[in-house]
């Protein structure tokens, strides 16, 4: 069976359902096909422990923290920002807000909706892209072969006029983004960068004592790797450490970059000295460093990474200024929160349409870039999806009437 639509989007996460909104109009046949049981399955899941929509900083520093893939454009990521049809922090807000989703900004600048969950937000949204007309149609998976599908009512075959893939990166496959699409898409002449995990933890090979440790918080420390620094929290796990902090450095570590810990980031490394210049006596290590950095965890990572230890004050205080950070290598795309890799920025105008495929749009994860969390992902997701949307539409309009 073979149907005839005005617009087709493929995935039901942020950015497909961004590019469905920029789409959507008055007469227009908009589809959108997720292959999952519900949308926004990945949305859903970040959210869980607080919904962290963007971050609410100038846009020269929000755009610092975008790495994109070799081939970029010069107005790549263009949208977030700068532009008369911008859709950065201050668009996301407000975009926010028109759903009905009162928000608040934390001490470091993250935006959370004021319930911190994702589900209202979404409910929302989805409300309005029904009343827009806008077709939600739930376990469609895309087979390739053109606009194939297989549906629980058997094959089923789309033929849109214009076209938003948002599929998502490679990242928790078991939430839908498995990546599928790149045979097909590599076989119509688009080029793929293979996929790698971003905003990921880090395998360690921890020695037996630090088993009580596990599952424990490390704060209160700064990390650095290449020309990335964070202050903030992560856990040291069973099989490795991850986290906010850890993974606003983990494409750097990923990519070779040493790792570093400051276990003392509010001392000069004279004054953490003269700490540990204070006799020991009759205490053992471990209690002589506990009363040093006030911190079993700390301690703990110091003498798991710090030897050979040091035998002086200024020995000590500098290596837990600068502490090695010693891992396994990145955790897999199974766990890894987001993904860098995909479709090259030189196979996509600066429309994001697939110069292979024309008629036919690129947004999301499915595109080369990364960002850490903290509200910059799921910006970009946005922006993305608006801009592939809003270019399509576009597209419509030039083709007039089906």
């Amino acid at each position: 069976m073979s149907e005839a639509v005005d617009a087709l989007v493929i995935g039901a996460g942020p950015a497909g359902l961004m590019a469905a909104e920029a789409l959507a109009a008055p007469g227009r046949r908009v589809v959108v096909a997720e292959a999952m049981p519900t949308p926004a399955r990945k949305f859903l899941m970040a959210g869980k422990s607080g919904l962290n929509l963007t971050k609410d900083e100038p846009f020269p520093a929000f755009a610092q923290r975008f790495t994109v893939g070799t081939g970029a454009l010069p107005r790549t990521l263009g949208y977030l920002g700068q532009s008369e049809r911008a859709f950065g922090p201050a668009e996301v807000m407000a975009w926010a807000r028109g759903l009905g989703v009162e928000l608040f900004t934390g001490s470091t600048g993250r935006v959370f909706p004021v319930g911190m969950k994702a589900s209202p937000l979404l409910r929302a949204w989805l409300g309005r892209l029904r009343a827009g007309g806008v077709e939600l149609r739930t376990r469609w998976r895309w087979i390739g072969g053109g606009f194939r599908f297989d549906t629980p009512d058997g094959l089923r075959v789309i033929r849109p006029r214009v076209a938003v893939l948002a599929l998502g990166g490679a990242s928790w496959p078991r939430l839908g983004s498995d990546a599928a699409w790149v045979p097909w898409l590599e076989a119509a002449g688009v080029t793929v960068a293979p996929f790698r995990p971003a905003n990921m933890g880090f395998r360690v090979d921890w020695s037996p004592p630090m088993a009580r440790h596990f599952g424990a918080a490390v704060k209160g420390t700064a990390l650095s790797a290449g020309d990335l620094a964070s202050r903030g929290e992560w856990i040291i796990g069973r099989h490795g450490i991850e986290g906010g902090g850890i993974y606003e450095i983990s494409a750097a570590l990923r990519d070779g970059a040493a790792g570093f810990v400051d276990l003392a980031p509010d001392l000069h490394h004279a004054a953490l000295a003269a700490r540990f210049a204070r006799p020991r006596g009759k205490l053992s290590l471990g209690n002589w460093l506990r009363r040093v950095l006030d911190d079993p965890v700390k301690v703990a990572l110091l003498l798991e990474w710090g030897r050979p230890l040091p035998t002086d004050p200024a020995g000590w205080a500098a290596l837990a200024k600068a502490l090695p950070l010693r891992h396994g290598g990145p955790m897999g795309l199974e766990t890894a929160i987001s993904s860098a890799g995909g479709v090259t920025w030189d196979s996509v105008t600066e429309a994001q349409e697939l110069r292979a495929l024309p008629g036919v749009f690129v947004a999301g994860e499915m595109l080369d870039w990364e960002a850490p969390t903290g509200g910059y992902l799921l910006t970009a997701c946005l922006g993305s999806g608006l801009h592939a949307g809003r270019a399509a539409a576009a597209r419509l309009a030039v083709l007039g009437p089906g």
